[in-house]
């Protein structure tokens, strides 16, 4: 028998958790049977918003490590030295599926890392790929809509993602990796992550680079074909957390190796595509990948729920050294993330176990629902700033450099020399006969019931990007 007494949220003791409050044998339950009304108004609120996008995921805690001294770049503390470690929480997830959604479905899968720095939370909120659908925020309420449901037949739509996409040139590249072999990961620990977005690195003397983050995977790259992820989803939905959380439980702790591309703040103005631009990728020969160090996911957290449905990524969550870059996708995210976890977990969501610093922190925000933890200043008229009470005040160590930029305010055409063709012809052409074959048929199954017209429009992407690309899918078609 347990000595631990139930009780109620208050902490009142709980005489009997089996039967309601009723007036007599068979009488009616009473309303002031506060006990059970408790019980059922939690329930009611057990289940809070499913996240809009990346709604299934799952998530372990593990360190960095730093291997690879690159202070020259960022003044950064969580890089400050060799051998530095940093606790940090990961989430893998896929975006289009709900919550209750099979694991081993074809989608992008969502790569979010946390790490809880010294100066604060440092969160990476990227994919499984390198690239995006869309290179603007303004267009991805848009793009999200199209891998929804549909309002009348409440069922997934090819027809609207095949339409968005053939009237968006630009989201080929990402439809070419996502078509590929690359589009059906065997596990979370068989992929690699991406920062995805150009961020920017600044040091100690005021000097800015423009960063790309990678993570690369230990355990070897591993993919399911259609045919082999149908099979798994035929014996269970839940294939990504069983494989994550058995190996973690085994002691078989997944690795990644961490690196990025740097490029010089100049060189942003003489590269052929846009360095911001979210559906471009920067050649490795042009800016090789430099060692960082290694992440590693260790422990399975005892509440699944408190540390990763809680958890609350968000590229606003920089920290000095850290920075963010002119990438209009990662500009729209910057704010969209943040809100979004205001509505879905509440004002105070930072305050929560997955998502609190292990840094001080001290601010001003007032009140709100939630608000569950005292003033962090600890000075009781100091609730307001300036003020006169000892209360938290700027740090100007923190302020980064001016971020150069030119132009007038308008809303710009894209004008990258390179287009939107050249790097998704440049992937296909470096699959193998099997790759592309796969390719292929992929896509030929994700066009069943789509309206020639559609078809049509994508197959001219496709030529562009490589005449056999356009061929080989119109075969698989029977075009």
């Amino acid at each position: 028998m347990s000595s631990k007494k139930l009780t109620t949220s208050a902490g009142a003791p709980v005489p009997n958790n089996q039967k309601s409050l009723t007036a007599g044998n068979r009488g009616p339950v009473l309303l002031q049977d506060y006990q059970l009304i408790e019980k059922l108004a939690h329930q009611n609120r057990e289940r809070i918003p499913e996240r809009v996008v990346h709604a299934k995921g799952w998530g372990a805690l593990g360190t960095f490590t730093v291997t690879n001294d690159i202070s020259k770049y960022t003044k950064a503390r969580i890089f400050s030295e060799v051998g530095k470690q940093t606790k940090m929480l990961a989430r893998f997830s896929t975006v289009a599926g709900e919550l209750g959604a099979a694991d081993a479905e074809r989608d992008v899968r969502g790569f979010a890392l946390k790490f809880y720095t010294e100066e604060g939370n440092w969160d990476v909120v990227g994919n499984n790929t390198p690239v995006f659908f869309v290179r603007d925020g303004y267009k991805f309420p848009d793009f999200i809509r199209t891998q929804k449901r549909h309002p009348k037949t409440n069922m997934r739509s090819a027809i609207a993602m095949w339409d968005f996409w053939s009237l968006t040139p630009e989201s080929l590249h990402q439809v070419t990796i996502l078509m590929s072999d690359r589009g059906i990961p065997k596990s979370p620990m068989h992929m690699n992550g991406y920062g995805s977005h150009t961020y920017s690195f600044w040091n100690n003397e005021g000097a800015r680079y423009w960063v790309k983050f990678h993570f690369k995977t230990q355990q070897g790259h591993e993919f399911l074909t259609n045919e082999e992820a149908s099979k798994v989803i035929g014996e269970t939905r839940e294939s990504y957390q069983e494989q994550l959380f058995g190996a973690i439980e085994d002691g078989k702790y997944p690795k990644w190796k961490v690196q990025v591309q740097i490029m010089l703040e100049e060189d942003a103005t003489k590269t052929p595509y846009n360095p911001f631009d979210i559906t471009r990728v920067w050649p490795h020969a042009d800016y090789p990948l430099i060692e960082v160090g290694e992440m590693e996911l260790n422990t399975n957290p005892e509440n699944y729920f408190q540390y990763i449905e809680n958890a609350a990524f968000s590229p606003s969550n920089i920290v000095p050294g850290i920075a963010f870059s002119p990438d209009k996708l990662l500009q729209a995210r910057i704010f969209s993330y943040a809100d979004a976890h205001r509505y879905r977990l509440g004002t105070h969501y930072e305050a929560l176990p997955a998502n609190a610093p292990v840094s001080e922190m001290n601010h001003y925000h007032k009140d709100g629902a939630m608000r569950f933890f005292e003033n962090g200043s600890g000075v009781i008229d100091a609730y307001y700033e300036p003020n006169s009470f000892g209360g938290p005040v700027e740090d100007s160590s923190a302020q980064e450099p001016p971020m150069k930029i030119d132009g007038d305010i308008t809303r710009y055409e894209d004008q990258d020399v390179i287009g939107d063709f050249k790097q998704p012809g440049d992937l296909f052409r470096m699959f193998n006969d099997e790759q592309k074959e796969r390719l292929f048929s992929n896509i030929a199954a994700a066009m069943s019931g789509v309206p020639m017209e559609i078809v049509e429009r994508q197959l001219k992407h496709f030529d562009a990007a490589d005449p056999a690309y356009g061929a080989g899918v119109r075969k698989a078609l029977g075009i």
